[in-house]
């Protein structure tokens, strides 16, 4: 059993440079092409990347890993937090629908984090509903591609809400960092 008093030591993959996560060469995220054109491009590229950098914080561990809450009190773990950021695209839909609001993926406020146990069949059921998810969430909001649009019995713009998810993926990609680093001490951003 792993004791909070316990810490990894730290570790990057990357050789170029320590603070970074994987070598350059080696990161999906990095682009040596032109930036995107416009705004709506722009949003697109910056909400890709951070999906992705969420991806990478979780790649090679196993299900214990993923769902230790090692920083206590919270109940914050990585799996909680792919779990949570499925509830949160469902959530976005229901945002921009003007029927009846889709039911929540995990039952009661918490049950996002709350039920990220270490068992492979809830780390694989969370990848396919973050993923899911992200896919209606795109597919909802492509119908719309003027950002000053507004959506949904609340009158969201498109903009809003692209900037809201660039956000909420960014905050908990810093959250990632920590989980990370207390789980097996690899760093880098």
């Amino acid at each position: 059993m792993v004791r909070m008093t316990d810490e990894p030591a730290r570790w990057s993959q990357a050789t170029t440079y320590p603070d970074m996560w994987v070598d350059p060469d080696d990161d999906p995220r990095n682009s040596d092409g032109v930036s995107p054109d416009g705004e709506l491009g722009t949003l697109l590229d910056f909400l890709t990347n951070y999906r992705i950098t969420l991806r990478m914080k979780c790649d090679g561990l196993d299900a214990e890993q993923l769902a230790r809450r090692s920083v206590p009190p919270s109940t914050m773990s990585l799996l909680g937090l792919v779990r949570h950021l499925a509830e949160v695209e469902r959530d976005w839909q229901n945002w921009i629908t003007e029927g009846d609001p889709l039911p929540k993926l995990y039952g009661d406020p918490d049950g996002d984090f709350l039920g990220a146990v270490a068992e492979q069949s809830v780390v694989d059921a969370a990848y396919a509903d973050l993923e899911r998810e992200q896919a209606a969430t795109d597919a909802a909001l492509a119908r719309h591609p003027d950002l000053g649009e507004r959506l949904g019995k609340d009158g969201f713009a498109v903009r809003e809400l692209m900037v809201h998810r660039i956000e909420e993926y960014a905050r908990h990609c810093g959250h990632a960092d920590l989980l990370r680093e207390c789980v097996d001490g690899r760093v880098g951003q």
